[in-house]
Formats: C-alpha cells, sequence, structure tokens
C-alpha cells in the first residue's frame, strides 16, 4: 500500500495487485468466495435432497405437492412479515440530518474515492462535477477514476478533460471475470486514503456526506468498519417503471435498513455511497471479484468478523432505470448476486449463529434470499389461483386438498396487500406523496421482478460471474445534467487543469 499512485511509476507489482484483485478473497477464506456456485459439501447436500425428493414423490406424489406448496407459501409469508416488522421498527426515525459545525482544527482524514467506470464516456461530465463539489478538501480528496484495458472511449473521454491534481486515472489490465469488485480491488492497492469510498457512474452525492461520513468515524469505535448512505433517484416521476423503482429504493433506505441496524444485524450494502475504514476492508479481503451484488456480500463478511455498518443521513441520487430492457438486466444480477451470497452463508453452516447471532442468521435468510425466493414463488402462488378458476373442481380437490388451498391464497393476498402497504408508506419520510397511488400497481411490477429472478437463476447455473452492464444516461433528467455539466465545467476553472493527466497501467 505504499505505492505512490501520483508518481505514475510503473513497478513489478502490478502482476501481483492483478492477481490478488482476483484471487486474494479466496485464498485467505475459500468458503467466503463465490468462485464456485456450489462448495462439495453443498454438492452432497443437493443431491441428497433431489434423490429423496424424487423417492417420496413416486410414493406420494399429493402429499409432496403439499408440503412443497406449504413450505413455499410459508416462506413467501415470513420473508413478507419480516419486512412488515421492520418497516414498523423504523417509523418516526428522521430520514436527513445536517452535519455538525467543524472544529477550525480539525484534521480531516484522507478519503479516496473510487469510480468504476465501463463505456461510460456520456456520463463522466456530471460525476466530474458532482465529485469536484463535494464539500470537502481539496488536498485531502484522492479520487480514482477506473477504467477497463479495452474501454478506450472512455479513457480517451478522460484524457479530453484536464482534471485536478486530486483525480487519477486507473486502467484495470484485462482479464477474468470482468466485474466492478474486481476493478475497486485493483484500485484500492493505489488507495491513499484512510477511508475509502465507492460512487457509481451517474451518482449525485449530497455535498456534505463525507463530512458527515468523517465525522461518524471519528465518533464511534474501533467497530464501526462502513458508514452507508442512502440512495435514492432524481428522476423518479419520468415513467412508471421509475416510480415503482423508487418507491422501492425508499422503502429499503429509509425503512428497511434503519431498522437492521438497529436490531444489529447485518446490512446488505448498496453498491455505491459506502464509506470504508481502508484497513478493515483489507482485512476481510476487499470486495469478492466473483459475486455480481458484491455490496450485499460485504455487508454480511464485515458482520461475520465482528465489524458494524452504520447509516448516515444523507443521500445519493442517482439515474432510476426508465427502460425495461436495462433494467431487467439489472435486476437479474442483483437477483443472481443474491443468490450467490446466500449460498456462500449457507457454507459457514454452524458458526452462523456465532459469528452473526440469530438477528444475523434470519436476515441472510428472510432478507437477502425472501427477496429472491418472494420474486420466485410469487409466480407460482398466482398460477395456482388461476388454476382454481379455470380447472375442474374436483381435479383441483385432487391436486390441492382444502387446506393447502386456503394457505396459498392467504399467502398471495396477505403477502401482496401487506406489500402494497408498505410500498405506499415508503415515500412518506421524503414527503414524497404524488408516488403512494402507484403503489396499487406495484403486482405487475412484481411480475417484472420475478421475470428477472428467473433469469438471474438461469444465469447463476450457466454463467455465475457474468456482469451484465447497466446503462446509463438515457433519462431525460440524466441527458440534462450532462449537458448542463459540460457548459459548467466549459466555463469553470474549479474542474480543469493545465497539467497532464496521470494514468497507472500495466
Amino acid at each position: 500500500m505504499a505505492f505512490d499512485a501520483r508518481s505514475c511509476q510503473i513497478n513489478d507489482r502490478d502482476e501481483s495487485c492483478l492477481r490478488h484483485s482476483i484471487e486474494g478473497l479466496f485464498l485467505q477464506s475459500p468458503k467466503a468466495s463465490a468462485r464456485y456456485v456450489l462448495d462439495q459439501r453443498q454438492v452432497w447436500w443437493c443431491r441428497g435432497l433431489i434423490a429423496i425428493g424424487f423417492v417420496l414423490t413416486l410414493l406420494n406424489p399429493v402429499a409432496m405437492l403439499v408440503i412443497f406448496l406449504s413450505s413455499v407459501s410459508l416462506f413467501f409469508v415470513l420473508a413478507t412479515v419480516f419486512r412488515a416488522v421492520l418497516v414498523a421498527m423504523s417509523a418516526g426515525r428522521p430520514t436527513e440530518e445536517a452535519p455538525q459545525p467543524i472544529d477550525p482544527q480539525y484534521i480531516y482524514p484522507c478519503v479516496t474515492i473510487l469510480l468504476p467506470l465501463f463505456d461510460e464516456a456520456d456520463s463522466l461530465p456530471a460525476l466530474i462535477r458532482a465529485i469536484s463539489e463535494i464539500n470537502y478538501p481539496l488536498d485531502r480528496l484522492d479520487v480514482k477514476l477506473i477504467t477497463e484495458e479495452e474501454d478506450l472511449k472512455t479513457q480517451r473521454a478522460i484524457t479530453a478533460i484536464k482534471l485536478n491534481p486530486s483525480f487519477d486515472h486507473i486502467i484495470v489490465p484485462k482479464s477474468h471475470p470482468q466485474t466492478k469488485p474486481k476493478a475497486c480491488n485493483f484500485a484500492l492497492h493505489y488507495a491513499l486514503g484512510d477511508l475509502v469510498v465507492i460512487y457509481d457512474a451517474e451518482d449525485l452525492p449530497d455535498r456534505d456526506q463525507l463530512l458527515i461520513a468523517a465525522q461518524t468515524f471519528d465518533r464511534a469505535d474501533h467497530t464501526l468498519a462502513c458508514v452507508q448512505a442512502r440512495l435514492n433517484y432524481y428522476n423518479a416521476t419520468e415513467s412508471w417503471l421509475t416510480r415503482l423503482f423508487t418507491l422501492e429504493y425508499s422503502m429499503w433506505f429509509d425503512w428497511l435498513l434503519p431498522s437492521l441496524q438497529a436490531l444489529d444485524a447485518p446490512i446488505p450494502l448498496g453498491g455505491t455511497s459506502n464509506v470504508f475504514r481502508r484497513k478493515d476492508l483489507i482485512e476481510v479481503g476487499g470486495w469478492d471479484p466473483y459475486n455480481v451484488t458484491e455490496d450485499a456480500d460485504l455487508g454480511l463478511r464485515l458482520a461475520r468478523a465482528g465489524k458494524r455498518t452504520a447509516l448516515i443521513g444523507s443521500t445519493t441520487y442517482e439515474e432510476a432505470n426508465c427502460q425495461l430492457k436495462n433494467w431487467l438486466r439489472q435486476r437479474s444480477r442483483w437477483m443472481k448476486g443474491y443468490l450467490q451470497t446466500w449460498l456462500v452463508h449457507l457454507r459457514h453452516g454452524e458458526t452462523n449463529a456465532r459469528e452473526l447471532g440469530w438477528r444475523g442468521d434470519l436476515t441472510a435468510h428472510l432478507f437477502v434470499a425472501g427477496t429472491v425466493f418472494s420474486a420466485l414463488v410469487s409466480p407460482l402462488l398466482w398460477l395456482i389461483c388461476i388454476a382454481t378458476i379455470f380447472i375442474d373442481a374436483r381435479l383441483i380437490d385432487v391436486l390441492f386438498p382444502g387446506p393447502l388451498k386456503a394457505i396459498n391464497f392467504a399467502a398471495l393476498f396477505l403477502g401482496n396487500t401487506l406489500m402494497i402497504t408498505l410500498l405506499a408508506v415508503a415515500p412518506i419520510k421524503r414527503r414524497q406523496f404524488h408516488l403512494i397511488p402507484w403503489a396499487l400497481t406495484a403486482p405487475a411490477y412484481w411480475l417484472l421482478a420475478s421475470l428477472a429472478a428467473y433469469k438471474g437463476l438461469w444465469q447463476l447455473m450457466t454463467r455465475p460471474h457474468y456482469w451484465e452492464k447497466t446503462d446509463h444516461g438515457l433519462s431525460r433528467d440524466a441527458v440534462a445534467l450532462q449537458r448542463d455539466a459540460l457548459k459548467t465545467m466549459a466555463g469553470s476553472t474549479r474542474y480543469a487543469f493545465h497539467g497532464r493527466n496521470k494514468s497507472i497501467r500495466r
């Protein structure tokens, strides 16, 4: 970590850094890595369960159907009720807070900002402006623009902007897997800051966010390893899809995660605006380059190491996906990553209760896995409901005995009614009351989430480490932001200096 990125001197450590970025976590703790979808013990468990299920189905298929569907319905209800309890716990807690006054003698910790970019040339101006306007001493910032070796378009866009001296450009050598966490691991080897924060290409963080984060660390004990800012969307009203996406994020970051913090349970991190103590991040092995939701995985891994995560009252605004195909790509990756994270959690077996406690174990099953399984189960419950209307009643009574029908109907209608209610409550803290009626359309949104979940499940079996790229800069608001940023940067010396950009490459 002694390498000075600003010197731009290429040394023999680069290849070693790349290897460590890819295999470091697996070599440090194989059970904690998603390099393999299933470990050997999990493979044998799956084979055993399939064999037992096959035999029991042959002996009594109706009984097996009842057991399977009852279990599915019960888990669906439990995952929904768990969220309802978390929302109830979060009522009355504020969303935002102002930073405390700064002591004139305060020594600001150096902060490294990681900006992983891939095919983001169009998003660059607004991102540079947003980072340059952060309210933090310029000489205490170490900003890393991270691009892939093959992404020449973004590299040319970076070279065209004469950036101020706090910016460095890191080019990640071509290697597998080509994922955001691998790129962040590589850049971490050249980080200078005591604190490390990640922002995505479309992010607009609050100006005081790093001040609040630094103060939070100053007031906390050594167990605090990460602070997570809240996420929301600046183009919430652009379309039906962006409205539902905003409702979902409001519930997640303003209601659910604060309650997990209150329970002292692990917090599945967002992919951006999380600030780490660098030494703690290195201690737990950094990000898992094989996990496509490296953020949620890292939140559990920090908790397993006895470290805490805290939410701060600061918001980063992002661009909500406004195009369906793009949304499906992003959501299927998330679903696949949650399954990866849950399978990794299961490998620890008997140590889960000791390392995470019952709250942490419950969070992994009902919150992380529950997100995916609820999406997988929902269409099945709807199909059963429709089948009872159109299929002969005598056949229905054989396939779905009375108690099973009651359980499935209760799960479907109780679960959907409860989740619609939670979504209606979600925007209240931000006083976005105009979004509340849109919660009634959520079942259609959840069907899309189910489609993404099945796609993610298929990819887990066929392409587990493939990172589906989310395109940015598609919305009207994003285009306007880029246009405005270009004008601002052209007329200001705050962003442009007459020095040559610096790059670190193999």
